[in-house]
């Protein structure tokens, strides 16, 4: 892989595979270039020229069985414990590129790695600042429901971003104004409750072994999934004679409410085809869900993209996402103007991320995996492994942005861009005037 290119405006790297992206012929394109730009030469160097190693990544998943932290004449074989497994895993942790430097707070964290709380009916995981610290502004939960199973009526004061990895999911939730909702969801979907919302979710029996999805917070540092507001819990320490007068009863009536909240418990499966109670205020007047799984994809080069924010799905106006595909060796790269973050949801992907001041760290990532970057920190994603790679890169906006560094150098004046970097003409040619976004595995 070519050499990270990174500032503290834009993130993302240039490589020859994108430099090699159809923009026309190289040789056509060259002669719009102002010849005192192909042939001018320094009057003298500033600095040294960056090196000429491609710093690739030297192993994934498949390819070795015994790594070790030996990149080149750099490094030597460990002689005490090893963990093979998380060897493998993180190959450019263990065997940094040579630009990496400097010291960067860890951007990456396992679901497999965070508490797990077990119920009758499924479970919830989390991720907060607790096991990533730098993860300021965004939070999140992987949770898993058998069929029928029911995430219990709740609210908080943060609001809930949903994507769905397996199975079926029928939400329920009532506004403000006393309106009410009901929607189903398939793998591939969205869900989206604004903050003090009422809401419940609830696998159907379409899926026999229930549903699995992830939410996303934007939220304080302080959030944990241990404070939102249930029904059962707040009903149970609640003097029942004032549940009687609230609701119009006796106080014999709620014998039966638990003495401590349910969470997750398991319920009879709704049909997906159910509607929602008849309502005289009536419905919401934007559906809290989005079928993001049957909108058309963006193709290109290397892979494919679909977006979701508020000028599609409309009441998502805290948080937008991108469902990301990249072909094998093709590389994603962006500079966006939110905290990012990343989950990943199948493949092997190779991450650098660039945090100025010349700080630079490589990860590698995983299905189940989450990466969290903060809006200045410069990055690409690539595919180093033999499958489709598949990740959500998920903001806390309400509109999808982001810049491309070849666009942004395609379209400035190209002597601007020489005295930079001294780029071969025909390198200097092929930069794109129209965003890459996707570039393929085609190298030089």
């Amino acid at each position: 892989m070519s050499k990270l290119l990174a500032s503290v405006f834009c993130a993302i790297v240039l490589t020859s595979a994108a430099l090699a992206a159809p923009t026309g012929s190289a040789a056509a394109s060259a002669s719009a270039i102002p010849s005192a730009v192909m042939s001018a030469e320094p009057e003298q160097e500033t600095t040294t020229h960056a090196s000429d190693d491609p710093n690739g990544v030297l192993w994934n998943l498949t390819t070795t069985s015994d790594p070790q932290p030996i990149r080149g004449t750099l490094g030597a074989s460990i002689m005490a414990q090893q963990n093979i497994p998380l060897q493998q895993m993180n190959p450019d942790l263990l065997a940094p590129p040579t630009t990496d430097n400097g010291d960067i707070p860890n951007f990456k964290w396992s679901f497999t790695m965070s508490t797990n709380r077990l119920q009758t009916g499924g479970y919830a995981r989390q991720q907060n600042v607790n096991s990533m610290p730098i993860a300021t502004s965004m939070a999140g939960v992987n949770m898993r429901l058998e069929a029928g199973a029911i995430r219990e009526l709740h609210w908080h004061k943060e609001g809930e971003w949903a994507y769905v990895l397996s199975g079926q999911m029928q939400v329920s939730a009532v506004d403000t104004s006393g309106r009410n909702f009901l929607g189903t969801v398939n793998a591939g979907d969205l869900w989206y409750f604004p903050a003090g919302i009422p809401h419940s979710l609830q696998a159907t029996a379409t899926n026999p072994d229930g549903a699995e999805f992830l939410l996303a917070l934007p939220t304080p540092t302080s959030y944990s999934s241990d404070l939102y507001v249930q029904l059962t819990d707040w009903l149970a320490h609640t003097p029942k004679d004032v549940l009687a007068k609230n609701f119009g009863t006796t106080i014999e009536a709620f014998d039966n409410i638990p003495a401590t909240e349910l969470y997750i418990f398991p319920g009879a499966a709704p049909s997906p085809d159910a509607v929602a109670p008849e309502d005289p205020q009536g419905q919401v007047p934007s559906p809290y869900t989005f079928l993001l799984s049957q909108t058309p994809a963006t193709t290109y080069a290397g892979g494919s993209v679909r977006i979701a924010d508020s000028t599609t799905f409309n009441v998502s106006t805290g948080i937008a996402v991108a469902d990301v595909t990249v072909a094998p060796g093709g590389m994603r790269y962006w500079h966006p103007t939110q905290d990012e973050w990343t989950y990943y949801i199948s493949g092997n992907a190779r991450v650098t991320s660039f945090a100025s001041s010349s700080t630079a760290r490589t990860y590698n990532y995983q299905a189940g995996d989450i990466g969290f970057f903060p809006a200045s920190y410069g990055h690409y994603v690539e595919n180093i492994g033999d499958t489709d790679l598949h990740f959500l890169e998920i903001f806390n906006t309400d509109v999808y942005e982001d810049v491309s560094l070849n666009q942004w150098l395609g379209v400035i004046p190209p002597e601007l861009v020489q005295e930079h970097l001294d780029l071969p003409a025909d390198t200097l040619a092929a930069l794109a005037k129209t965003k890459p976004v996707i570039v393929g595995s085609t190298a030089v």
